[in-house]
């Protein structure tokens, strides 16, 4: 059984067919985090990042990572992975482990995705750290953004993680948003209105967890019909396209972009 990287089902895979979870838990504390819900919230969804029980020390993590890395590497050199479900790959507490993995894939020819709540590694050393400068094209940075700070108080503000992505674009790497979960279709309106100059992708999806009259259907469609006219390529989750009666779209690759 993979203990680093696997191929992630439901919600998570429309995001990627590959991802790597190498801790469990995040700082960022955001109140409505799938991994504080259901059965496995004890070991998944706690205020602290921690190594995932399978690994003995973060040593132990990067070798399983790299046998894992190689045994499926075929397969993944025809997609991508993604970094990571389980925590905040960019919070102090994992990003030099992360750093290392995202490194040692894209040295083998693995694009990689690394989506983050945190805005205060985007500056260029560290970067520099994560992808080599002639691989640019092989890593992506995407941003959650919900607008709403007061429900992600460990994370980087909503501003703080705009002015990161711009800054990112302008390095020359591709950047996405993950519009998810929107609270109010109002607010991530305002957002998209914000970013669409230097995103390549805007990932849109609804709330977990909340009844049908959570949203007013019209505002839910306002937002969605002005998001898709405003910015160049957007993916709307099944979570949206099902509340709204709207067939299921595929996935965009964010690799096959052109940018």
């Amino acid at each position: 059984m993979s203990k680093a990287i696997y191929k992630p089902k439901g919600k998570a895979g429309e995001y990627a067919e590959w991802a790597c979870n190498l801790y469990v838990g995040c700082s960022n504390n955001c109140s409505y985090c799938y991994c504080k819900k259901g059965v496995l919230s004890h070991a998944m969804g706690g205020p602290v990042a921690k190594l995932k029980s399978c690994f003995k020390d973060e040593e132990h993590a990067y070798e399983v990572f790299k046998k894992e890395l190689h045994e499926n590497l075929d397969e993944l050199r025809k997609s991508s992975l993604f970094f990571t479900f389980s925590s905040d790959p960019m919070i102090p507490e994992t990003r030099n482990l992360n750093a290392a993995c995202i490194r040692y894939a894209i040295q083998n020819g693995v694009c990689v995705q690394v989506l983050t709540k945190n805005a205060d590694f985007a500056y260029k050393p560290f970067v520099d750290l994560l992808c080599f400068k002639d691989k640019k094209d092989m890593i992506a940075f995407g941003f959650t953004i919900t607008g709403r700070d007061d429900m992600e108080p460990g994370a980087s503000t909503t501003a703080e993680r705009i002015v990161s992505m711009h800054m990112l674009h302008r390095l020359g790497f591709r950047t996405f948003v993950s519009l998810e979960p929107v609270v109010n279709p109002a607010l991530t309106l305002s957002i998209a209105y914000k970013i669409y100059p230097f995103c390549d992708l805007v990932k849109v999806g609804l709330m977990s967890g909340v009844s049908l009259s959570y949203y007013n259907k019209s505002e839910v469609q306002e937002m969605t019909d002005t998001i898709k006219a405003l910015c160049k390529n957007v993916y709307l989750k099944h979570s949206l396209t099902d509340y709204l009666g709207l067939p299921a779209e595929n996935p965009i690759d964010i690799f096959e972009i052109q940018k």
